[in-house]
């Protein structure tokens, strides 16, 4: 199969720096201008790395899509963490799983690894323990979006917030269609997030591989 790559700006709504971010930026900057004119640049210098630090958790950067049907893309940036089969507790059958965990030093806009319609949005409260860990997909605060493909392919990918997470942002529901690639929604602050395939995906990724959201191949359907 012939993979090819869209265009960069596929996708793309807005610039580099993620909508969810701008106000934290804005206030980050705002505090750190007025510590630098009031107390000077020495004392304000803290501020100032804080404010870089939002800088780049709030950074989205454009990515280049591969093309291909049966590509499964990465959602997330990070790196691998588990892949195995396990049940899809959201479709209420058994599935492999591919989970990439986020630090706050990743991007974190979520992708569609899919082309697809969504068929459901299930949302779950939970705790907030390290989203390195397994138990992390099943106890944590949690929201699962299931896809079909337009072969009928079910995927499911669910976002989980992690220790220091406390937002998870989606912005589609039931009805909605997604290509590979489209910016679904934002976790704040370090997570993770589960993708559940069909039993008979080949699977491209290895625990301890980094992935890039949009661009880095998962697995083939």
């Amino acid at each position: 199969m012939r993979i090819g790559v869209a265009s960069p700006k596929q996708n793309y709504p807005h610039p580099i720096i993620a909508r969810e971010g701008w106000p934290f930026l804005a206030i980050a900057v705002a505090v750190a201008l007025l510590a630098t004119y009031f107390v000077g640049s020495a004392w304000a210098f803290p501020l100032w790395v804080i404010a870089l630090f939002v800088l780049q958790f709030f950074r989205d950067p454009a990515r280049n899509v591969p093309r291909g049907e049966n590509l499964v893309i990465a959602p997330a940036d990070g790196r691998i963490v588990a892949v195995e089969k396990t049940r899809d507790n959201y479709r209420q059958q058994d599935a492999l799983k591919v989970s990439v965990f986020m630090n706050v030093f990743n991007v974190h806009s979520n992708r569609s690894p899919v082309d697809g319609e969504v068929t459901g949005v299930q949302y779950f409260p939970g705790k907030f323990v390290n989203a390195d860990l397994d138990k992390a997909s099943l106890e944590n605060e949690r929201n699962a979006v299931l896809m079909t493909t337009p072969t009928g392919k079910e995927i499911t990918a669910v976002q989980v917030a992690g220790l220091i997470a406390r937002r998870i942002l989606c912005y589609v529901k039931a009805g909605d269609k997604l290509v590979k690639g489209q910016r679904y929604g934002f976790i704040r602050f370090g997570s993770r997030v589960d993708v559940y395939l069909p039993l008979d995906a080949r699977v491209k990724v290895s625990i301890g591989d980094k992935t890039r959201a949009g661009e880095t191949v998962l697995a083939e359907l």
